[in-house]
């Protein structure tokens, strides 16, 4: 791993914006939008759309030759979400509502879940977890 010296007070930028490759960028976002609550940008197109929230961008590109995320995959994983919620059994059931499929485990949560976290896919493969708050 390559080590960065640390200079107090400077940074090389600020994070403008994550990008997820999908298949359909207007599917996908529909799907971040309801998930988190945020608008998706009018000004996107065919190939391009995007999220604006406080301080930072989600966007979604379109790839044509995209291919998802196996989970668990033999290679590493190269970005997952979390998510907070605050009841695994209700952010479950909104997220599978959406359209998000269920990876680890696949059942619905018991009342008592010793494990903070729960994997799941997106509408386009990509891994995201629900977590409760201590969890992440």
């Amino acid at each position: 791993m390559t080590q960065v010296a640390e200079q107090p007070g400077s940074t090389a930028g600020r994070l403008g914006s994550v990008v997820l490759d999908c298949p359909d960028p207007l599917e996908l976002a529909r799907f971040y939008s309801t998930l988190f609550g945020l608008e998706v940008d009018e000004h996107g197109d065919d190939d391009w759309r995007s999220l604006t929230g406080p301080g930072s961008t989600l966007g979604f590109r379109r790839s044509e030759d995209y291919s998802p995320a196996t989970w668990p995959g033999a290679a590493a994983q190269q970005l997952h979400l979390d998510l907070i919620v605050d009841d695994l059994a209700s952010g479950h059931a909104t997220v599978v509502a959406l359209g998000a499929e269920p990876l680890d485990p696949v059942d619905a949560p018991p009342a008592e879940n010793a494990r903070g976290w729960r994997v799941y896919a997106d509408p386009a493969g990509h891994p995201f977890r629900i977590c409760l708050e201590e969890a992440v």
